[in-house]
């Protein structure tokens, strides 16, 4: 036969694309306008962001800090975790100042009085000008100050020696935190050129290279045309969004969305009679690590907050000796990455001998091999992270310690070695479904899920774009492709997949139907979420564009989550129905509320909470606040969290034997979960968010970030409201779910078989019995397993299936 033959014969056997190639143009169109859009940005964005000087020199032409001094004092505040205690243009904690308005105000304020001691007849006006007025020369790359602006450079930088240098934990930093000269001279300039673009006017416009942030009216820094005309555009957006979206639901509402299989009635093979593989079984240590590292982050998210009502102290306890405010925020954000992220990689692990119907040999020594060098990232990452914060002369410059960007905190290092696990992770899957690949086509479900799985490490490693060297602006660019396209687009679209998939498996949808659901949600999230992207920089120093896009396709992002909100009916019934004609009970009732949960967040805490901070007038007075953190608590914990835990209970329910299964536990972790999650959320985060933002609108955005303001008595009342919520939520959430998962790896069952069925958690009731390919008979179907059931392909028209290898 020639090559020829076989690659026809080869093509031939490949399961046809199950559903109409529009829905693979339609994907292709959207993804392709917003990457080449985020093209073009990235180019505005590396040649028109705010410029940094070679030089800051004084009218005599004598230099007052330098290029290097600034980049210097960047990698230090990175180093000693100081985005994770205040923030830098707008990004990063909540607690402390942000160094960009707190220096803003503090050099105008020292230039006005230094006029006012001149015998200035206008002070303030004078103020104003000379701090809006641009002297950057971009052939020389000097930047010339005035006297004024020099002297307040010296001045601050003694106040932040005297801050930074303080030998107490009053300020929730460690003691003599930064003492170095030059390190406080390097801090100060950084702070200082990123103020400098805040107030200098950009060549040809009326606004500042930050569009005018901070608020500030000492420097004339208020709402530029383009915030107002492009907060009111993007509500329009969302309201023509929202009534195109009902109008094409109203019409097509049958044919879209989560529809019930139009099978017969099924029987789900109950747990106990299916049988799983070695690697399947490994997933349990998996889950069990995700749990205990639930458990750190939540803890250490408490001590977060403690911080909020005493600073210099934990119930008696000086903290901020060992555990101070800026380390504790770091492994508490990174560990909300890292526990959810792993519980995808073991959910992908055990549901991919359920995809392809095999399992490769000694596929369950590289999930272990995985699961350490997983724990090995966890561990350097708490290690280094520490060791950066604390400070000691031999670990500066060094990749394996130096701390990143916020949300990319792991050192260089681990950075790259986490890159790799993930690449290596999805070799593992390719590697389990490799021979069910070569049987169907490029679109169907299979391809999906690798597709989907892919994007993962992909989109992660973009990251590393981001160094610490890099320009500011051009490292925030980089930065929230992880932090937005990563987090909140292709993180969402694996998450469809895997849920999109089980529902398969347990014949509850039709492939046809999960597939249009994918890809409904790559059109429609991707519409919005690859260019909102965008809504993270408005005031980080690129050109308006960013601000004008961000806006208009972030109110977009909207529309997908209230699709999955009128669709929540349809989701929570799915598996409900079919029990309702099935002999055999459902058995994933609680992996399923789970997911609801998730479409309940998914709209709350990503699409309300997040537009309310989205908007770019809101997000001018309220960026850093406690309603950026109230918009990430809901989203990231409600979203990914539930999700996460909602698929180990869905991979465990098949490892625990039936009679160990701890039904009650899983009902009491959800409804803890759930509530302790709205109660952080209303009782404390919410108001004080509302009551923050109203207080930068009328007092002031520097005045609003103040520790001062922060740790007003009525503040400190919410903060202590958020008490019993955060009890509940460690107690009768995460207590239980640790259980759950350490019984699945103390009882865990035996793993038995290395073929199945496809895609089959699940028989037909009205089947005879029969003999399957492993030569098993059984003697109906009530005691089929995957190894021994069979797929009901006559369905959806699928024509094939891989062969064992």
């Amino acid at each position: 036969m020639s090559v020829d033959d076989r690659k026809t014969q080869h093509d031939a056997s490949r399961t046809e694309i199950a559903i109409s190639k529009g829905w693979v143009q339609g994907v292709a169109l959207v993804l392709i306008f917003g990457f080449l859009v985020m093209g073009v940005l990235a180019y505005r964005t590396y040649t028109d962001s705010m410029p940094l000087p070679q030089r800051a020199v004084d009218t005599s032409g004598d230099a007052v800090f330098t290029e290097e001094e600034i980049t210097e004092g960047q990698q230090i505040f990175l180093r000693r975790g100081l985005q994770q205690y205040g923030s830098i243009v707008g990004h990063g904690a909540y607690l402390g100042p942000d160094y960009t308005a707190e220096y803003l105000r503090l050099s105008s304020e020292h230039v006005r009085e230094s006029l006012e001691g001149q015998g200035v007849a206008d002070p303030q006006t004078t103020t104003t000008q000379m701090m809006r007025t641009n002297r950057y020369d971009p052939q020389t790359g000097d930047l010339v100050l005035t006297d004024e602006q020099v002297a307040a450079f010296t001045d601050i930088r003694n106040y932040y020696a005297d801050f930074f240098g303080v030998d107490t934990t009053e300020h929730g930093l460690l003691p003599s935190k930064i003492t170095d000269p030059e390190e406080i001279h390097a801090l100060t300039a950084f702070f200082a050129w990123t103020a400098w673009a805040s107030a200098a006017e950009r060549p040809g416009h009326d606004y500042s290279y930050t569009n005018n942030w901070p608020p500030e009216p000492r420097v004339d820094n208020k709402p530029t045309a383009d915030i107002l005309v492009w907060s009111g555009i993007s509500l329009v957006a969302l309201l023509a969004g929202l009534g195109i979206l009902f109008a094409l639901y109203g019409r097509w509402s049958r044919n879209i969305g989560w529809k019930g299989s139009e099978s017969p009635s099924l029987r789900f093979l109950q747990p106990g009679a299916v049988g799983i593989t070695k690697a399947q079984k490994a997933t349990s240590w998996f889950f069990l690590v995700v749990s205990l590292l639930f458990l750190v982050q939540a803890t250490l998210g408490a001590a977060v907050e403690h911080y909020r009502v005493e600073l210099s102290g934990f119930f008696g306890l000086d903290l901020a000796q060992v555990l101070p405010f800026n380390l504790s925020r770091t492994w508490h954000v990174q560990l909300s990455l890292l526990w959810t992220a792993a519980a995808f990689l073991a959910a992908a692990i055990f549901l991919a001998p359920i995809i392809s119907g095999r399992e490769p040999k000694r596929q369950h020594w590289l999930a272990y091999g995985l699961l350490g060098a997983l724990t090995l990232v966890v561990v350097g990452m708490l290690g280094s992270t520490a060791v950066s914060i604390f400070g000691p002369e031999w670990a500066k410059g060094s990749i394996f310690f130096d701390q990143q960007w916020e949300y990319l905190d792991l050192p260089r290092f681990w950075q790259i070695l986490l890159v790799i696990g993930l690449f290596l992770w999805i070799l593992i899957i390719y590697r389990a479904i490799r021979s069910r690949l070569r049987t169907e086509s490029k679109f169907n479900m299979p391809w999906l899920f690798l597709y989907a799985g892919l994007a993962i490490p992909a989109f992660y490693a973009v990251g590393l774009l981001a160094t610490t060297e890099t320009h500011l602006t051009v490292a925030e660019f980089w930065r929230f492709w992880v932090v937005h396209l990563w987090v909140e687009d292709f993180l969402e679209l694996f998450t469809t997949v895997m849920v999109a998939y089980v529902f398969v498996m347990l014949g509850v949808v039709r492939r046809k139907i999960a597939i249009q659901v994918i890809l409904l949600d790559v059109i429609l999230y991707s519409m919005g979420g690859v260019i909102g992207t965008m809504h993270h920089l408005y005031f980080s120093g690129t050109p308006v564009e960013h601000m004008a896009l961000g806006a208009f396709f972030s109110a977009l992002e909207v529309i997908p989550l209230t699709f999955l909100t009128i669709e929540a009916w349809t989701f929570l019934q799915l598996g409900a129905r079919q029990e309702s004609r099935n002999s055999a009970p459902f058995p994933h009732r609680w992996a399923v509320m789970f997911l609801v949960a998730v479409g309940f967040w998914n709209f709350l805490g990503a699409g309300v909470f997040g537009f309310l901070i989205n908007l770019p007038i809101v997000s001018y007075f309220q960026i850093g606040t406690a309603l950026t953190a109230n918009h990430a608590h809901g989203s990231m914990m409600g979203v990914y969290g539930m999700l996460a835990i909602g698929l180990a209970l869905f991979a465990l329910r098949y490892i625990i034997p039936p009679d160990r299964w701890p039904d009650r536990l899983a009902k009491i972790s959800f409804w803890s979960l759930n509530i302790g999650l709205a109660w952080m959320v209303f009782a404390t985060l919410l108001p004080l968010g509302v009551m923050q933002l109203w207080n930068s609108v009328n007092f002031g955005y520097y005045e609003a970030r103040t520790l001062g303001y922060i740790t007003q008595p009525g503040n400190v009342v919410l903060e202590w409201l958020r008490m019993p919520g955060d009890v509940l939520f460690l107690l009768g959430g995460i207590l239980p779910f640790v259980w759950i998962c350490w019984l699945g790896v103390r009882h865990g069952i035996k793993a038995t078989v290395t073929r199945m069925e496809p895609e089959t958690l699940f028989v037909e009731e009205h089947e005879e019995a029969r003999e399957d390919r492993t030569g098993i008979t059984t003697a109906g179907p009530a005691r089929r397993t995957p190894g021994s059931g069979y797929a009901s392909d006559r369905r959806d028209g699928a024509a094939g299936r891989p062969s064992d290898e």
